[in-house]
């Protein structure tokens, strides 16, 4: 059996201490619009008025604090922009708000900014580079690696 090669992840449901500075970071910072709320237990948000890509909920969280290093979990959630432009304008936002970072690499298949959001659950930005460019082996297998990111030339995508 294999799964259909259309299907794709339809979005992330995180659990969050506090509301509010969730949506402070995914809404006020990164975006994305509130969709939809439910009192102060839950928000729903997106971006370009799908139902949710992500919702935040505080049902069995509120007040929690972050798993510690060396247990299961979320690594990480992964935001898909739809081009290096746009990414460029993502970072310098993060920048401008003094947000820390924790990494920045180029995958060969990707661009990536790393940081973690104000629950400690791991964050990707990052764009897809064209398939053309992909980095293949001699078999046509994908030769993925993990090199540092120029962050200078990405935001020089916005300084023109």
């Amino acid at each position: 059996m294999s799964i259909h090669p259309d299907t794709r992840i339809g979005h992330v449901h995180l659990k969050v201490a506090d509301l509010e500075r969730a949506l402070s970071f995914y809404r006020d910072l990164l975006g994305f619009e509130l969709i939809q709320k439910i009192g102060d237990q839950a928000a729903f948000i997106s971006a370009g008025g799908y139902h949710h890509h992500i919702g935040l909920n505080i049902w069995e969280s509120k007040g929690g604090t972050p798993p510690p290093p060396g247990h299961t979990g979320l690594y990480h959630t992964a935001i898909l922009y739809p081009n290096r432009k746009e990414l460029a304008k993502a970072l310098k936002t993060l920048l401008n708000a003094d947000y820390p970072l924790q990494g920045a690499a180029d995958h060969g298949v990707s661009e990536a900014i790393y940081l973690a959001d104000p629950d400690g659950n791991g964050v990707e930005l990052y764009y897809d580079k064209p398939e053309e460019l992909w980095p293949r082996k001699q078999n046509g297998e994908l030769d993925m690696f993990t090199k540092s990111l120029d962050i200078d030339n990405l935001l020089s995508e916005i300084s023109e």
